[in-house]
């Protein structure tokens, strides 16, 4: 578990060093977009409980495939199709799910921690392959 500590703190510094950082303005996004905030129905979809504010356009996405979010890839694609992501976005999501798991770990449990520990080791690698 110390280990495990340690590998989710030197990826949080990985990513306070800026490693991560591109020159993309905040977006606007949902901010707590999982599948449970984001209802279907039969006249279309509505997304619930938001916790609004600027951030990496990334996050939203990220969040949703945390949690599996039903029709994940036509929401992908629909995104796509208004607002391209960046290459490599797909390897960038444990990046952005570090601070959910870190809350959802802290709160309920191991079953989060050894997810947490998982974007820690890669967010770590994408880092080592950033700056070196």
């Amino acid at each position: 578990a110390e280990s495990e500590f340690r590998m989710v703190r030197e990826a949080c510094d990985a990513v306070t060093s800026g490693c991560f950082d591109d020159d993309a303005p905040p977006s606007r996004i949902h901010g707590d977009l999982w599948g449970g905030n984001v209802l279907f129905g039969p006249h279309g979809v509505v997304m619930i409980d938001p916790a609004a504010h600027g951030g990496h356009a990334e996050t939203d996405l990220a969040m949703l495939a945390l949690f599996g979010a039903p029709h994940l890839a036509q929401i992908v694609a629909g995104y796509e199709s208004v607002t391209p992501l960046r290459t490599g976005w797909r390897e960038r999501v444990p990046v952005h799910q570090l601070h959910p798991l870190a809350v959802h770990a802290a709160g309920h449990g191991r079953v989060y921690g050894v997810e947490l520990a998982a974007a820690a080791r890669a967010t770590l690698t994408l880092a080592s392959r950033t700056s070196g």
